[in-house]
């Protein structure tokens, strides 16, 4: 029988006991990030978009949530019977006074061990420097010959085909089939990226499938493919999987892509955008031209300008034109002097010609000569029967004397 306290502990209700259990439910670290393994039963997908189901194996069960927005990125199709690990936290639905797990994770059985052996192998990669940054090729700007390697029959070809198409028609495109999951898939995709290492003017590859789990994707973790996208001379873009996928193929490429369509995108430019920027670039060199020349037409004439300035001509056509002053100074000198010359000259002329023989004679005087030529300048020098030429202004009188000049006789007989 039990005794009972003088002072017994307030009882508490039903809420309060299940608030309590839930408070402790997410106070605990282990609960609130866990993962769980089990087989789906009772699954239910209500209009809401919520993902109802039970985990269970074989001596328990548990209900699990998984919310619309957190359903909606998952990759996997649920089914009843599916043998899946699960991830997230234990709480309490009060209402119904049940445990259950808010899944926000999926993985099929199997891809715990998967996902150890991928964080041992990309460690060790890793520390051998396979993934380093300075490993990394610079892609090519405008590629004009691209490589695919992944399934023909797969959707992730037609969607890179199909962006290739729109954003650049002009790139020429070489296929290597291969297969893309399983056993045979890593030798096929290493041969593809060495055969197109091989292909003549290949200058870009794209390694791509579509989505699918851990295990789906593990060709691109196997080490050999690894190394051999490590070792490609070809840039290597790698589009695997959807955004949240990530494979050691991934850290080993150039360039990694969330998707394939994601890759063909990166591999070559829009032709829209590069019209744009060659319409850009051919504006920017017309103005750069323009400048250029307006800068150097500028400099020319500066230098015209200068050379003008410091040009001999210049003292050339100054000497041209003192010399042309010289002249006119000297010419009108000379006419001046010769103006001068020419009145001096006329003067002695007047002069001259005054006191010329013919000027002597216009004024009435005359000039006697003998008949040998000799001047008659005395009566002395003539005596009778003399013939003389008597010179006046107008002509010649021939005279004989008829008396020398003792007897005092003058006269004469002109001839004239």
């Amino acid at each position: 029988m039990l005794q009972q306290s003088l002072f017994p502990p307030p009882s508490l209700t039903v809420s309060e006991i299940t608030r309590y259990l839930r408070e402790l439910f997410e106070s605990d670290e282990i609960l609130r990030e866990v993962w769980i393994q089990g087989e789906i039963s009772n699954l239910s997908r209500p209009a809401s978009g919520h993902i109802y189901f039970v985990l269970k194996d074989q001596n328990a069960a548990l209900k699990c949530v998984i919310w619309k927005q957190t359903a909606s990125r998952m990759p996997l199709t649920l089914q009843n019977g599916m043998a899946i690990e699960v991830h997230g936290a234990i709480g309490i639905y009060e209402r119904d006074g049940q445990y259950q797990l808010y899944a926000d994770a999926i993985r099929l059985t199997g891809e715990g061990a998967l996902y150890q052996e991928f964080l041992r192998l990309k460690a060790s990669l890793e520390a051998e420097g396979l993934f380093a940054p300075e490993r990394k090729v610079p892609l090519p700007e405008i590629p004009t010959k691209i490589g695919i390697v992944t399934s023909k029959t797969g959707a992730a070809l037609q969607d890179i085909l199909n962006t290739l198409k729109r954003r650049f028609p002009l790139v020429e495109v070489v296929l290597a089939p291969c297969a893309v999951q399983g056993e045979e898939a890593p030798p096929q995709i290493i041969n593809a990226i060495q055969g197109l290492n091989q292909e003549p003017g290949m200058e870009l590859i794209l390694v791509a499938r579509g989505g699918g789990s851990l295990e789906d994707l593990w060709a691109f973790n196997d080490e050999r493919v690894v190394r051999a996208i490590a070792d490609s001379s070809v840039p290597i873009i790698t589009g695997i999987g959807h955004e949240t996928d990530f494979t050691l193929a991934d850290f080993a490429a150039d360039v990694r892509a969330a998707t394939p369509t994601a890759a063909a995108e990166l591999a070559v430019p829009d032709r829209a955008e590069l019209r744009e920027q060659i319409s850009a670039i051919g504006l920017q060199l017309a103005a750069a031209w323009r400048q250029r020349y307006n800068e150097e037409r500028s400099a020319l004439q500066d230098l015209s300008r200068r050379l003008a300035l410091a040009s001999p001509a210049w003292e050339v056509r100054n000497d041209r034109q003192r010399l042309d002053e010289l002249q006119g100074r000297l010419i009108r000198t000379v006419l001046h002097e010769l103006k001068i010359l020419r009145g001096n000259t006329l003067n002695l002329s007047r002069r001259l010609a005054a006191l010329s023989p013919e000027a002597v004679l216009q004024r009435g005087y005359a000039i006697v000569r003998t008949t040998e030529g000799k001047l008659v300048y005395s009566v002395q020098q003539v005596h009778r029967d003399d013939l003389l030429d008597i010179r006046v202004s107008d002509g010649i009188i021939l005279s004989k004397v008829e008396a020398d000049s003792d007897s005092q006789v003058n006269g004469g007989k002109s001839n004239d």
